[in-house]
């Protein structure tokens, strides 16, 4: 909505055009409704991350939008000639022999169209020089050129590139790369047909970390409307501006990305709770009165009048514990000793490809080490090499006094008893558990009441996902070796697992390229580097700190010695250039200045925002948190200005 003033001062409110418009969507699954009389809209510029515990409906919601399926009841209407962009996971099952850079490039279909009669016509040249030929040919080549058709080929090469294709993959048949390798292919594809809205159902499932930053930046810079369902919340925080959440068959809004959300749910939550605790109150009065006068005649009407009035009453629903908390100890009978694994010399290679080469690693006890990476660089060879998966390399390996270890992959799952109960698997497996013990734990990992009883082949991959993640911890081991155990699993799976690994007293190594769960669960960081392991003492965010102002060294094995050249002397600085720095630091100094008064002022709305008489007031608790957020916004602006400058001085005095 925008609000413009007339020269006479009258004021005239526009609204911004609809996309999508879903308007009182109902979509039924048997008896169960998925959606009931849902509504939403989308407007031009929305980046939107669509959110909910597996189940609620995500993925089918993108299937009603480009209909692949159906409403039950209701509208789903979308403005004219409007260009969808969708990927989902269906697209795995793609098959071409052809080269990934010509699947990518099947996005410019009117351009391969042209470039296809254009070559035709230069063809019939060489023999037929009418005017119709050459009228014909100067249209295409005018339409090919307003199509900017000469540079899609490039523009192919530059987003397969930044998916992680190197030149020479890019020439490769799409049927010789794996399933998460052709889905970045169908991505690329997508990206390219510059959509006007794009649909992204999990797209960071089969990225690595320096795939995911790159579709960060580009999807932040990307001019139409996203909606994005994903479990990766920092991915999300970094795209959005709005979050919609799927939950009991309705789509409710937040207008902010997801720490927004989470905040503003909280908040929401507060104000909910004490509306149902205020009415609860009411109604034990009511009900207290009812029962004292139900036997007097003389109360009759006024006894009816009020059983009516609570019958009316709209209820208020009790809030519900999104975030269920890990209440079992995960422990082991032997502690390790000092060193756990430790690593010498160690080499491997494939053939054509060098992956380690005469490394060495320790992993000493209480380490929660998460092993990052490209892929391609050997994170899961080294996480087998680890857990004695993989015994076909030099060098030695070898695991420390009482090491008792257990190794959760994906593959795993297949090794699931499907005909078993989840409570059965998981009795079977860690029988020095009580089943009350078990319970408890099942119950962490969502499994609550007769869900327990569900056999594992009608689950959910999510669902095996939990099974088999339970299992890993209940383990009588001091050492978890783990293979991507976030995927597939909801943020309230994460959660649970965050709180499992925290609460986790012994050692253990993870392979995850979700930032948020390795951020909270590690205190080291591995990466693979110039073929040898490299180990950053702290947590993924200060690594990732760290790492972005650092210069890799290139790998002294592989690039030819040059002669050093002689370092230049240090110019003094200019007359000009010391006012002009003199000046900077000034601005830097006031800057500074401003940022204490604004952090003095955020800090004193966050103590009046705990105070009673405001968050037991909705309208006065919505008015302070809009002053709360708007001032926020204001102290991290004023923060991004003071690092700009202070860059900017940093590169003048160079």
């Amino acid at each position: 909505m925008t609000a413009k003033v007339a020269k006479d001062g009258e004021i005239f409110i526009t609204f911004a055009p609809e996309m999508i418009s879903i308007n009182n969507l109902t979509f039924e699954i048997g008896s169960r409704a998925l959606y009931d009389e849902a509504n939403w809209h989308i407007k031009p510029g929305d980046k939107v991350g669509l959110i909910g515990a597996n189940g609620t409906g995500k993925s089918t919601l993108l299937k009603l939008i480009v209909g692949e399926y159906s409403p039950t009841s209701g509208t789903i209407s979308m403005a004219k000639d409007l260009k969808l962009g969708y990927l989902n996971q269906d697209l795995l099952s793609y098959h071409s022999e052809k080269s990934i850079l010509h699947v990518a490039m099947e996005a410019f279909e009117r351009q391969n169209q042209l470039h296809s009669e254009i070559e035709t016509l230069l063809k019939k040249l060489e023999t037929d020089y009418s005017d119709e030929i050459l009228n014909k040919l100067s249209d295409k080549q005018t339409e090919f050129e307003a199509l900017d058709g000469y540079s899609i080929e490039f523009r192919a090469h530059e987003i397969l590139a930044g998916l992680g294709f190197s030149e020479e993959e890019q020439q490769r048949p799409l049927a010789t790369f794996s399933g998460g390798w052709r889905m970045r292919v169908m991505l690329a594809r997508i990206l390219l047909q510059a959509p006007d809205i794009l649909l992204l159902d999990e797209p960071t499932n089969h990225l690595d970390l320096p795939s995911i930053k790159w579709l960060e930046t580009y999807l932040q810079s990307f001019e139409g409307a996203i909606v994005i369902v994903s479990h990766d919340r920092y991915f999300l925080d970094k795209i959005i501006n709005k979050t919609v959440e799927s939950r009991k068959g309705k789509l409710t809004l937040y207008a902010g990305n997801y720490t927004f959300y989470l905040e503003e749910k909280s908040l929401r939550g507060e104000i909910q709770n004490n509306q149902f605790k205020n009415q609860q109150a009411k109604i034990k009065q009511e009900e207290r009165l009812i029962e004292r006068f139900r036997s007097k005649a003389s109360k009759a009407k006024m006894v009816q009048s009020r059983i009516k009035a609570l019958d009316r009453m709209e209820k208020v629903d009790e809030v519900d514990d999104d975030n269920p908390e890990v209440n079992f100890s995960f422990k082991f009978s032997k502690p390790s000793g000092r060193h756990v694994v430790t690593m010498e010399n160690i080499s491997k290679s494939y053939p054509n490809v060098h992956i380690l080469e005469k490394t060495n690693g320790l992993i000493e006890k209480g380490d929660k080490i998460a092993l990052i990476g490209a892929n391609g660089k050997g994170k899961s060879t080294l996480l087998r090499i680890v857990a004695d998966a993989d015994k076909d390399f030099d060098g030695s390996s070898s695991k420390g006094h009482n090491v008792s270890q257990t190794f959760f992959a994906q593959h795993q799952l297949e090794a699931l008893h499907l005909e078993n109960s989840i409570l059965q698997e998981l009795v079977t497996f860690a029988p020095k558990h009580t089943e009350t013990e078990i319970r408890s734990i099942l119950g962490s990992f969502l499994f609550t009441g007769d869900d327990v009883f569900k056999k594992i082949k009608v689950l959910s991959g999510g669902e095996k996902s939990r099974v088999a993640l339970a299992k890993a911890l209940t383990a009588d081991a001091n050492f978890l070796v783990l293979d991507e155990p976030t995927n597939h699993l909801d943020m309230a799976s994460v959660n649970i697992l965050i709180q499992a690994l925290q609460q986790y007293e012994g050692t253990f190594i993870v392979v995850s390229h979700d930032r948020y769960f390795l951020d909270n669960v590690a205190n080291k960081i591995w990466f693979i580097e110039n073929k040898e392991i490299k180990e950053y003492p702290g947590n993924y965010k200060e690594f990732d700190e760290w790492n972005s102002k650092r210069v890799i060294k290139p790998d002294v094995k592989e690039v030819k010695k040059v002669k050093e050249e002689p370092k230049k002397e240090k110019a003094p600085p200019s007359e000009d250039l010391k006012r002009i720095l003199q000046k900077k630091n000034k601005e830097l100094s006031l800057l500074e200045g401003n940022i204490e008064s604004q952090e003095r002022f955020v800090n004193q709305l966050e103590v009046e925002l705990a105070q009673e008489d405001i968050y037991s007031n909705a309208a006065k608790l919505q008015e302070h948190t809009r002053n709360y957020n708007s001032e926020k916004a204001k102290l991290e602006s004023l923060q991004q200005n003071w690092e700009s400058l202070a860059e900017e001085i940093m590169n003048l005095e160079a």
